[in-house]
């Protein structure tokens, strides 16, 4: 084991382009979006959390339960914990607005005070960067008083990272507060199971790990309990799946199987978080996927 660990981190050294790791191993890290954002939610990460399956779990500190799920997280300090940047609200009858507050970051929100429901929205009402600056510091100022330890940022729906000149943006915050971002370690991005159908992600998982490449595979899970609170939430944008806690409840079910069936370890698959990467490459390493200069 620690010959494999050599290699992989003598790759990343080494090599000249992320993704093109030069590495015999077979490594997976599930990132688990979305906590904090109901409480359904955070119950499902509980229940992933307490089959031992090694995971991050990036939260939305914007939302209404984030701090049940930073309740959660502080009992469990061997998940690794990220910030879900966020610039989106978008479930009919269920919204949330920026944690600057909305006077000092009005280009963001609607006349409601709520982020827009899609990049497309958000993007057409021309936002100012120093109030996305603004907000997406506030969110990290959050996550870090929380008493969590905070390893890492990714971004809801993708959009603080959208343009130039908004990634810049999370790069320059990333540098300030010494976290890792997402995908900046050369992750090997694999098809997600969030559009699958529902009765058919256990074995949409299963393919994945056994076809699974050498270097680090990145595997973003969306989890969630199918009871009444997340069945009544429904996604405002036209890409949003219906019936989508079923798919989430799935998802979770899909990944309590493969932790309970040894399947992991069937496939010779080594489980890392966040915290690992960090510890393994080092965050001066880290390179943007699109090269924008990190």
């Amino acid at each position: 084991m620690r010959f494999f660990l050599a290699v992989i981190v003598l790759s990343f050294f080494t090599s000249i382009n992320p993704g093109q790791v030069n590495s015999n191993e077979k490594i997976l890290l599930i990132r688990c979006d979305d906590i904090g954002m109901s409480h359904a939610v955070n119950m499902a990460a509980k229940e992933l959390i307490q089959t031992g399956l090694v995971f991050s779990a990036s939260v939305m500190f914007p939302c209404s339960w984030y701090q049940e799920g930073v309740d959660l997280l502080k009992e469990h300090p061997e998940i690794s914990v990220g910030i879900h940047l966020t610039l989106n609200s978008e479930w009919k009858n269920y919204r949330w607005g920026p944690v600057a507050g909305k006077d000092k970051v009005p280009s963001l929100v609607d006349e409601h005070g709520y982020f827009f429901p899609s990049r497309a929205t958000f993007f057409a009402n021309n936002p100012k960067l120093d109030e996305v600056e603004t907000e997406l510091r506030a969110q990290i100022d959050r996550a870090m008083k929380s008493g969590l330890k905070i390893s890492y940022v990714d971004y809801h729906m993708g959009t603080a990272v959208d343009k130039p000149e908004l990634r810049k943006i999370v790069e320059k915050l990333a540098r300030e507060y010494r976290l890792a971002i997402s995908r900046y370690f050369g992750e090997i991005d694999v098809k997600n199971m969030y559009s699958d159908p529902i009765e058919s992600k256990k074995d949409s998982l299963y393919s994945l790990l056994k076809n699974l490449n050498d270097g680090i595979n990145l595997l973003v899970c969306h989890i969630g309990k199918d009871n009444d609170e997340l069945s009544a939430m429904i996604d405002m944008n036209s890409f949003g799946l219906s019936e989508m806690s079923k798919h989430r409840e799935a998802e979770l079910r899909a990944l309590i199987s493969a932790k309970k069936e040894n399947i992991f370890e069937k496939y010779m698959i080594r489980l890392i978080n966040y915290n690992d990467i960090i510890k393994e490459i080092g965050l001066e390493k880290m390179k943007s996927p699109v090269d924008s200069g990190y």
